[in-house]
Order: C-alpha cells, then structure tokens, then sequence
C-alpha cells in the first residue's frame, strides 16, 4: 500500500487540537495489522456491519409498540448522538472518528422494551447471578464477548471506554476526562457488575468520550418530548417557562441552544462544559421528562405482562440449555453461530441474559406470545 494513502488518511489530525486524541494512541486489546483506514476509523465500520447494529431499528427509544412510525427508535436514538457529537467535536478539533464510533455504539446493548426492559434484565440478573444488569456495560460486552460468533470485534479501548462511560443518565456541567491503562478499564469493566458505585461513577478516559456522554443527554431530551407530543402525551405549554426561555421549545432549539453553549465554553479547553444557565435548564428538563413522559410510557398491564413473559423465557431457555432442547430457539437464532470459545467460556444463565438483551421489541413480543399456554 502507498505511504500517501495512509499520509492522506491522517493529514486531518495534524490540526488536532492539542487534547484530542489521536489514532497513534489507539489501543487494541489484540494486535492485528492497519489497513488504510485509521483505527478509530476502522471501529465505526465494524460496529455499522455487526448484526446487533442491525437490530437497533427494533428496539424501544421510549414508546414501545408505538403505531406512528416517526416516532423515534433506538436507531434514529444513536444517529441523532452521533450527529450531534460529531458538530461538538469537530467544532473544538477532536477526533471525529472516535466520537463517531462511540456514539453509534454505545446503547447496543439496550434491551428491547428500552430502560423498562433494562430493569427486568436486571432483577432476573441480580437474582440469579448475584450482579447488576446494565445496557452500558452489556454494550461493552457484546463487542467484547458476543459479536462476530462470540469472538468480539476487539474495538479500539478508547472506545469500548467511551461506551461504557456514555451514561447519559447522571449528569454534570463539567466532564473531564480521566486517564486509565488497559487494565484499570478492564477492571473497572469487571467492576461495574458487582459495584453500583463504580457503575454511577463512570468517567470517560478521553475527551471524546465526554463529548459522547452529554450528546447522548442532547440526543434524547428534546426529541423525547417531540414524541410525547405526537402521541398526546403532552403539548408543548406544558413545559415551564424557565424551561422555555432558556432552551427554547422545540427539539430543534434545544439541541441548537446546547451545542452552541457548550462549544462556546470548551473550546481549546481539556474539559466539556456548559454554562451554569443552560445546564439548570437541562437539568430541569430532564426532570420534567421523567414526571411527564418517562413514567408513563409503558402501562402497569404491560409492564406486568411482560415481567412475566420475560421471565418465564429465562426459565424455560435455561431448561433448554441444560436439556439440550436444539429444537429450542435460543439453540436456532443465537447458540447455534456461537463460537467455542463463547460456549465453553460463558455460563448458562449468562447465555440467556445475553440472548435476551439482543432481542427487539417484536421479537421479544413473539416468543413470549408463543408461550402463553405455558404462562396461563
């Protein structure tokens, strides 16, 4: 391969800013050998070919089941991140191939149902593996562990990081990055299945990852109640007026409002920011989400319905498992592509916790509608 290729492939950086972090720094879990795509470059490929990207198109951003089909999916979730952390970062001379391969990857390991779904998961997991269910690390995990017949895409560690620490949830008007070796990630990986404090403590180790994190806030506040609204869930005079005045009302102004406040007060800065007005609002906002869409948008009968279902296909793939049931569908869409190494290093109830964290809404509905004799 010609030299001026790969030159040409990373001429961008040379206007790096002096915080971002550059492909030469990239680090693989497993050595193999570059192509003409930088890594970080390489990564988002991998991540946009896998089958689980696929699936994002059948997973619940909020509304489960919803008939409207512009309300938005897990799918539309990860592009708009992606977009509006590619403006951040490009705006203050980061490494928009990092932040690309972040953002569209990091609720992968969503569970279908959204974050209803998530807290099933992660019942049925502390009972019965004693550790904590949550879509970021699953994320972390089905890149590592699942992906590519149970082998892994060995994702660069920054950003299999920057996933992990997406966790838009907990907030902050300041993120600074902090440094970590390989092994430090690795452990707090392991950490995060035992340990709730580590899990809320997350911090990127780049600064591509916290411009990840507060993209994946800006991803969904605004657009959430765009959907809650096309439903009838809410109107849009229902937002308070400190709200309003300072964000705006639309998604459009919200997300427009953010970027620009925060570009503007981290720029040539080794830290994200935003100011102490914006960021109350956003705060509130968020607030205001949960009391008016978030808790309402699944049903008390349909979350019962499917916290049964959910666990009576854990109890019933378990018992294939252990029986050897091939005919079983855990065997014919999921066990059957899986690698040795997967098989021989991965137990049983942790199969199934995998099996399903990867299904879609639909799919998910299916099998335990395949199954009602037995639930009845």
């Amino acid at each position: 391969m010609d030299k001026r290729i790969i030159e040409n492939m990373l001429k961008r950086e040379s206007g790096f800013s002096q915080f971002a972090t550059l492909s030469s720094n990239s680090i693989r879990l497993e050595s193999e050998k570059q192509d003409i795509r930088t890594p970080f470059f390489r990564d988002v490929d991998r991540i946009i070919h896998s089958w689980s990207y696929s699936r994002y198109s059948g997973k619940t951003q909020v509304f489960s089941f919803s008939d409207d089909d512009h309300v938005s999916r897990r799918m539309i979730h990860v592009q708009l991140v992606s977009k509006i952390a590619r403006t951040i970062g490009r705006a203050l001379s980061l490494n928009e191939d990092l932040i690309e391969a972040g953002a569209l990857g990091h609720d992968i390991g969503h569970t279908p149902l959204g974050h209803s779904g998530e807290a099933i998961l992660n019942r049925i997991s502390l009972r019965e593996l004693g550790e904590i269910f949550s879509h970021n690390v699953q994320s972390v995990r089905t890149y590592m562990f699942i992906e590519h017949g149970g082998n892994g895409l060995n994702l660069s560690v920054q950003v299999l990081d920057a996933i992990l620490c997406h966790n838009g949830e907990i907030c902050s008007s300041t993120y600074f990055p902090m440094k970590k070796t390989v092994e430090e990630f690795l452990k707090q990986y392991e950490s995060c299945y035992t340990d709730n404090k580590v899990l809320k403590e997350l911090c990127p180790m780049t600064l591509e990852g916290c411009v990840v994190r507060i993209s994946d806030l800006i991803g969904y506040i605004g657009r959430d109640i765009e959907d809650a609204i096309r439903l009838g869930k809410i109107s849009r005079q229902d937002i308070p007026e400190n709200i309003k005045s300072v964000l705006g009302v639309t998604n459009q102004q919200i997300v427009n409002t953010i970027i620009l406040d925060i570009i503007e007060n981290s720029f040539d800065k080794p830290y994200i920011k935003m100011s102490d007005e914006v960021f109350k609002a956003m705060i509130d906002l968020k607030k205001f989400n949960y009391e008016h869409i978030y808790r309402f948008s699944n049903s008390k009968e349909s979350l019962e319905y499917f916290e049964i279902g959910m666990n009576h296909l854990f109890k019933k793939y378990l018992c294939d498992i252990e029986n050897e049931n091939f005919e079983s569908d855990i065997y014919k869409f999921f066990l059957i592509e899986k690698s040795l190494k997967y098989l021989s290093t991965t137990s049983d109830k942790r199969k199934v916790l995998d099996y399903l964290a990867g299904m879609t809404d639909n799919f998910l509905k299916k099998m335990i509608e395949q199954n009602l004799e037995e639930l009845s």
